[in-house]
C-alpha cells in the first residue's frame, strides 16, 4: 500500500512536474499527471482530482444535478457521477482508499453489514451516512396499457419462484396471467420489467412489496415463525422464467421498453416517473397512488429513503467532499423549493433536512489518512 501526499503538498508535486517537464522538453505545461493525480503548475499549482461518485441510478440524477451546480459555482471541478446502482456502487466504494477510489457512493437503501465489513477490510471505518430524501417504487405502464390496481399480496404471487400449496409445500409459480392471480387484475400475461439483483430499487421492492405480501398468506406467516432464514429466502426470490427480465441499472431503458410494449409493467422509482408522465402512468397500490404527498407521509406502501455514503479517509486526498456534500443537504439544493425538486426529488422534513446539514458541517479531514 501507498500513501498519496495531502493537499498541502500540491505545490511541492506542481513544481517537481514543472522540473520534470522541461527536462523532458515538454512545452505544453497545462496538465501534468503525477502519481493518482493532475496537477496543473502553470496556471494554478493545486491538485484538481476530481470527487468520484458511483451507485444507485435513483439517486444518481439528483447528484449529476448538485455535481453541475457545484462545478458551475465552486472553486472545485465537476464531479464525476456514475450509475452502478446501490450494490455495484458500495462494491466500488468498499474497496480502497485515496483519489482513485470513489468518495462517496449513492444508495436508495442503507449499507448491509457486509458492505461495511468489506469497508472496514480495506480501510475505510464508518463512512458518514447522509440522508437526501425520499423515493417511491412506482408500477408503471405505459399510458396505452391497461390501468393498474394491485396488492403487495398480489405482487408477492405473481412475481415469487415457488408458492406455497397450503400443505406445508411448494410448487412452481404457475401464473402466465395477471387476472389468474386476482380477477381485479388486466387480463394480460405477467411481464415485468425490473432492476437486476445489485439494484437497491429491487432489495427494496422484494422486501418492501414481495416479502410483506408474502406474510399475508397463512403458510409463509408461520414459516416465518418457524424459520426466518427460509422465509425471507423464499419471499424474496423472484420466478426466472420469464415473468420477470431484468433490465440493467438504466430506468430511462425500462420507459422505452414499457412504450413499445403497452401489456408490460416495470418496476421504477418516482422520480423516473415524474420525468416521463407523457409516456407511463403509475398503477395505484392497494388504492393508493404513488405521489408527491403520499410517499413522504409514507401511507404509501413502497416508499424508501435515498442517502449518500461519505468516505471520510478520502476528505484528505481529494479536494471539496464536504463542500460537495454540504451542497447537497443545503436548502437551496434539497429544501422545500430547492432545484432537486425540479428532478422528483421528494424532500426531508425541516427537521431533518437540518439535522443533515449537521452533520454534513462535521465532516473533517482524518488526522491519518491513508491511501492504496
Amino acid at each position: 500500500m501507498t500513501r498519496a501526499l495531502p493537499p498541502a503538498f500540491a505545490p511541492i508535486l506542481a513544481a517537481a512536474a514543472l522540473l520534470l517537464s522541461a527536462a523532458c522538453g515538454r512545452t505544453d505545461l497545462s496538465e501534468l499527471e503525477v502519481g493518482d493525480r493532475i496537477v496543473t503548475p502553470a496556471i494554478t499549482g493545486i491538485d484538481v482530482e476530481k470527487i468520484k461518485i458511483v451507485g444507485s441510478s435513483t439517486v444518481s440524477p439528483f447528484a449529476t444535478a448538485v455535481a453541475e451546480q457545484f462545478g458551475a459555482v465552486t472553486e472545485w471541478p465537476t464531479p464525476v457521477v456514475e450509475t452502478t446502482g446501490t450494490g455495484g456502487g458500495f462494491k466500488a466504494f468498499c474497496l480502497g482508499t485515496g483519489p482513485s477510489r470513489p468518495s462517496i457512493s449513492d444508495a436508495s437503501r442503507p449499507i448491509k453489514s457486509g458492505e461495511l465489513a468489506l469497508c472496514a477490510a480495506n480501510g475505510v471505518n464508518d463512512p458518514a451516512e447522509i440522508r437526501v430524501g425520499y423515493d417511491g417504487i412506482v408500477i408503471a405502464n405505459s399510458k396505452a396499457g391497461p390501468d393498474f390496481d394491485i396488492t403487495k399480496a398480489e405482487l408477492y404471487r405473481a412475481l415469487a419462484m415457488d408458492l406455497p400449496d397450503g400443505q406445508g409445500g411448494f410448487v412452481p409459480n404457475p401464473y402466465k396471467s395477471w387476472n389468474e392471480v386476482s380477477p381485479s387484475l388486466p387480463d394480460e400475461p405477467i411481464l415485468v420489467f425490473g432492476p437486476p439483483p445489485t439494484s437497491g430499487t429491487r432489495d427494496a421492492f422484494v422486501e418492501l412489496g414481495m416479502e410483506h405480501g408474502a406474510l399475508e398468506d397463512p403458510q409463509m406467516a408461520a414459516l416465518r415463525d418457524a424459520d426466518e432464514t427460509t422465509f425471507l429466502q423464499r419471499a424474496r426470490t423472484i420466478r426466472t422464467d420469464g415473468a420477470w427480465i431484468d433490465f440493467g441499472e438504466n430506468d430511462a431503458a425500462v420507459v422505452q421498453a414499457l412504450t413499445k410494449t403497452p401489456t408490460a409493467i416495470g418496476i421504477l422509482g418516482f422520480s423516473f416517473l415524474e420525468q416521463n408522465s407523457d409516456r407511463v402512468k403509475a398503477g395505484l397500490l392497494s388504492g393508493v397512488p404513488p405521489d408527491f404527498v403520499h410517499i413522504k407521509d409514507g401511507d404509501y406502501g413502497l416508499s424508501r429513503m435515498l442517502f449518500i455514503y461519505v468516505k471520510r479517509e478520502n476528505l484528505g486526498f481529494v479536494p471539496g467532499i464536504a463542500e460537495f456534500v454540504q451542497e447537497f443537504v443545503s436548502d437551496g439544493a434539497m429544501g422545500p423549493d430547492g432545484y432537486l425538486l425540479d428532478k422528483g426529488l421528494i424532500p426531508l422534513t425541516d427537521e431533518d433536512r437540518a439535522a443533515e446539514q449537521v452533520r454534513a458541517a462535521q465532516l473533517k479531514v482524518a488526522p491519518e489518512d491513508g491511501a492504496d
